[in-house]
């Protein structure tokens, strides 16, 4: 009997270090492995760590896990949580700080925080809630502003599906495996503070990643799978910086972001199309099926900036955040508290091959944008517009920056809205129009900057006052209703390179240079070109101003002057045989200031310069002279007192 006392006590004994269980009314209290508990769908009150070994297939649970201590889900099945579960780490562990500074403006910040109160380890799956509003472990101590702090910290190196359709938070994410939520279940997972997740996100129909009353980061998770919206907003005065790229797997997808006055979201990730691997490994097999639609639109995504400040890429790269046409990708700027603004960061090429404009999801042409372009300083940021844009508003190129117009090949012709209360160009940087067949027009160009026409289709400029050059290489620019009498020089450097100045303003030019066979268009009823401080009054076949010199014919309503090679002079001391300019209303004849030391002709105020050169080489070999002189009258002088003695 003793003995059989012994065996009992020492199996209570063994068994107890596995697995106490206690019962307290219809629960029990356990830590160590509980599987057989939740299986069995008892309420459990955690007295310590606890682990659920979940078999093969899917188990509902349908209890309540409560008590103080943390649980792990192991094994290789799926478990589902019906009901809310409210356990929280023991209090010697819990170290987590929430801090809510901001006044008037609260926002949440998480410092500090709690290691994991639930683990899903490699191989498990678990599942909050069953599309309804219950099913989350967590605990809400904080009283946080505009969505509830999760005091429990997730780590995931399984699979978290999120099945509820309520505003959630997880606490801290951390881990490597996949936070998943299912299509069309209209719940809102809320993502708050620093994450270290490095594994994959995918978004079934919405997550906010921030909000206006906390900031977000994910500066480890490898991307983001969107099949819904993935929605980006921030405190007053706060940048939010979302460092994945996102993959679309179903039509209609989109990224839209909002911000307060005085912050910012920065996006430095692509938005691809993914066709291949899975919501685990997503990827695209040819990135170039992100600019060809398939079938059922499969790869059309978009993006909304609502009222919003956002910056696509960080200067660190070159690939643009939104890779595709019309056909496959829209972009909508909206005004809501403020006019929207996108900046383009890259330190390389990069083509947006989209309009951007201001309608509803992919109806993006029903209005225009509302909002503004900036194109950063950044050392390399060369962007073109291959599609029509249509936002009403500012494009600002920064100095250093470059901006096209077209691409230079046929089918990717760009152009900017005109017309509206806010369109203009301040052009601190490079303008260059490169398209290919279809003619556009300029808003207002104010800045700094160069414009360069260099795209077989005519570009017209109907209100210039920027300072910089203006180049022509290739088809025509046409200035119409105002002059490039601010520009700080025109040269004309292809041979097919047209200048229109026949409906200018006026035709005062400040500098000139040309090439052979490139021509300046003036109108046949009042012919002339001012260059510098000369001006000529065009007659005759022949003209020559500064050291360009043209040949000058009459078509319809234009007198055109093309450019030609200056006559070589008979003798260096004659003067040069091409035609006499007509006399400048100024009083001075336009002569030639001389030959040409290559194909430009160049003319205008600084041949100064070149003529200051000229007077001190002149006056160098004058000096030479003059002391070779010298120094020869000493030698003779020398020589003929050692003859008189």
């Amino acid at each position: 009997m003793q003995r059989s006392w012994h065996l009992v006590l020492a199996s209570a004994l063994v068994a107890g270090v596995v697995t106490p269980v206690i019962a307290v009314g219809s629960a029990v209290a356990a830590d160590g492995d509980i599987t057989s508990a939740v299986l069995a769908n008892r309420d459990v009150v955690l007295t310590g760590d606890a682990v659920v070994r979940v078999p093969q297939g899917t188990h509902t649970y349908t209890g309540v896990i409560s008590g103080e201590g943390t649980l792990r889900v192991s094994g290789t099945g799926t478990l589902v949580l019906a009901k809310d579960s409210t356990f929280t780490l023991p209090h010697s562990r819990q170290h987590q700080s929430v801090r809510i500074p901001g006044g008037n403006h609260p926002y949440v910040v998480v410092s500090s925080p709690d290691e994991p109160a639930v683990t899903v380890d490699a191989g498990a799956t678990l599942q909050y809630g069953t599309g309804g509003t219950t099913g989350l472990i967590g605990s809400f101590p904080y009283n946080t502003p505009g969505y509830q702090q999760n005091q429990d910290n997730i780590r995931v190196y399984g699979t978290l599906r999120l099945s509820l359709t309520r505003l959630f938070n997880l606490g801290i994410i951390s881990g490597s495996g996949l936070v998943t939520q299912p299509r069309n279940t209209w719940g809102t997972l809320q993502v708050c503070g620093t994450n270290p997740f490095s594994g994959i996100f995918d978004n079934g129909t919405g997550v906010n990643f921030a909000s206006t009353t906390c900031v977000a980061d994910l500066p480890n998770a490898r991307s983001v799978v969107n099949r819904g919206s993935w929605i980006i907003d921030t405190p007053l005065n706060h940048t939010v910086v979302q460092r994945q790229s996102f993959y679309s797997h179903e039509y209609g997808n989109d990224v839209n972001v909002h911000s307060r006055p005085g912050s910012k979201v920065i996006l430095t990730g692509v938005y691809s199309w993914s066709d291949s691997g899975d919501r685990v490994a997503p990827s695209l097999s040819d990135p170039r099926l992100n600019w060809r639609p398939v079938a059922h639109k499969l790869n059309k995504r978009g993006t909304n900036i609502e009222g919003a400040d956002v910056q696509w890429g960080d200067g660190t790269t070159h690939q643009i955040f939104m890779p595709g046409t019309a056909q496959t990708v829209y972009i909508n700027l909206h005004a809501r508290r403020q006019r929207s603004r996108l900046t383009f960061d890259y330190n390389g090429p990069v083509t947006l091959g989209a309009p951007i404009g201001g309608g509803t999801y992919h109806d993006t042409l029903r209005a225009p944008g509302a909002g503004d372009i900036v194109i950063a300083g950044t050392s390399g940021n060369d962007v073109t517009f291959a599609a029509a844009q249509y936002y009403d508003g500012s494009s600002t190129i920064d100095r250093g920056a470059t901006l096209h117009l077209g691409s230079g090949t046929a089918g990717a012709d760009g152009s900017l809205h005109t017309g509206g209360a806010h369109d203009k160009v301040i052009d601190n940087g490079s303008l260059v129009l490169r398209n290919t067949r279809t003619p556009t027009s300029l808003p207002a160009v104010t800045g700094a900057g160069s414009v360069t026409q260099s795209g077989a289709a005519a570009t017209t400029i109907t209100s210039a006052a920027y300072t910089g050059a203006t180049t022509v290489a290739k088809g025509s620019l046409i200035v119409s209703g105002t002059s490039l009498r601010t520009s700080d020089a025109v040269a004309l450097t292809g041979p097919s390179a047209v200048l229109d100045l026949s409906n200018a303003r006026d035709t005062t030019l400040r500098r000139l240079q040309v090439v052979t066979g490139a021509k300046i268009l003036l109108s046949r009823n009042s012919p002339e070109l001012t260059v510098g401080s000369t001006t000529a009054r065009i007659s005759g076949t022949g003209l020559a101003i500064g050291r360009a010199h043209f040949s000058v014919s009459r078509t319809g309503a234009h007198t055109v002057l093309t450019a030609r090679a200056p006559a070589k002079a008979a003798h260096p001391s004659s003067a040069a045989t091409g035609p006499t300019p007509s006399p400048a209303r100024t009083g001075r004849s336009a002569t030639p200031l001389g030959a040409s030391t290559g194909t430009m002709a160049d003319t205008g105020s600084r041949s100064g310069a070149q003529w200051t050169v000229t007077g001190l080489a002149g006056v160098v070999l004058a000096g030479v002279a003059a002391v070779f002189v010298f120094v020869r009258s000493r030698s003779r002088q020398r020589r003929a007192r050692r003859h008189a003695r």
